[in-house]
């Protein structure tokens, strides 16, 4: 039976950034099942001051809810709690779906504590007055969802302890792995006159830019044939071309819980550099180079490791034998699944 579903998200298209994608092909996936979807984003809630962009965006939650059957939540907090709070009120059965999470990162980024997000809260922090009004708020919003959605078991783990979450509504969801997108030409990496790592992505501080920086700095005293490409507010179709024409991809952030950047350049078959406190390092622990994100000293000897062409070449066959999917068809069946328990 065609349902009625109401998918909260803070950015979609043509807002750049994976919770935008996520957001519209999951909506699509529901469409083609014949179900009636609407997609509520932040509009104007961007230009207002916090506090009042959440009541404006909690009255568009209400107004949107008649007959909605269950509705899905695309953060922990910015619609998170305004959504949870109509929901809980009105009696609408909620599904929440974690990509990040908004208190870890806004601690990093205000106080400039470079600190893993398991670090932060197995040794939580003296918070400030802000931070500690997050937390609290972002406690309402898991405890009640009817049901939460991670997409790795680190991320999970991680939430259950620091929240005391029940185990019964907890399920994992993978993240998109694309089919790749061209079958592999053999390309060398010496056919590069200058090899470009490749980061894109939001210029915040747990994405650790600035040591990256400082390890390509060093690296290049010593290779002077390569050199870093950072890009930022573009569309997903340029980033895809982007890493089309790059050497390699780099995103050495302090924690990633399923970097899409990294999705992408499997898809085309990539080598790729990022942190070892990331999601998905288990399953991907053979198919790239992963780095303590707080060593500058590691993340230039792996810049420099990948550089040489032998390496290069036995990263990009590990990459190409790396032959997980996980398309948004299954993402969406198993949304439904989920749908069914609460």
């Amino acid at each position: 039976m065609a349902m009625k579903i109401l998918i909260c998200t803070g950015i979609y298209p043509p807002d750049i950034g994976g919770p935008a994608q996520y957001a519209k092909n999951l909506a699509d996936e529901f469409v083609k099942r014949g179900n009636k979807v609407k997609v509520l984003a932040f509009g104007l809630e961007k230009k207002l001051p916090t506090g009042i962009r959440h009541l404006f965006y909690f009255c568009r939650v209400v107004l949107s809810l008649s007959k909605v059957d269950f509705i899905v939540i695309l953060d922990t907090f910015s619609v998170g709690w305004p959504t949870v709070l109509a929901a809980k009120i009105f009696g609408k059965k909620t599904i929440l779906r974690t990509g990040g999470d908004f208190l870890w990162e806004n601690y990093v980024e205000d106080t400039g504590n470079m600190v893993l997000l398991n670090d932060f809260y197995d040794k939580l922090p003296k918070l400030p007055l802000k931070h500690k009004i997050i937390k609290v708020l972002q406690k309402f919003v898991l405890k009640n969802c009817l049901a939460i959605i991670f997409s790795t078991e680190f991320q999970k783990k991680i939430f259950k302890k620091a929240y005391g979450l029940d185990e019964k509504k907890l399920s994992i969801i993978e993240n998109f792995y694309p089919i790749r997108n061209k079958i592999s030409n053999g390309t060398s990496g010496e056919k590069f006159k200058k090899k470009n790592f490749l980061w894109a992505g939001r210029f915040i501080k747990f994405k650790n830019i600035e040591m990256m920086k400082k390890a390509f700095d060093e690296a290049r005293k010593e290779k002077d044939d390569i050199e870093l490409e950072i890009s930022k507010n573009i569309t997903h179709e340029e980033l895809k071309k982007k890493i089309e024409d790059c050497y390699a991809v780099i995103y050495p952030s302090l924690t990633e819980i399923s970097p899409n950047l990294v999705l992408d350049a499997i898809s085309f078959n990539k080598p790729f550099i990022t942190t070892k406190d990331c999601g998905f390092y288990e399953k991907m622990k053979d198919a790239g180079i992963f780095v303590d994100p707080l060593d500058t000293e590691d993340i230039k000897n792996k810049i420099l490791f990948l550089a040489d062409e032998k390496n290069y070449q036995e990263y990009k066959k590990r990459v190409e034998n790396f032959n997980f999917t996980h398309s948004w068809r299954e993402i969406a069946d198993e949304f439904l699944n989920v749908y069914k328990k609460i």
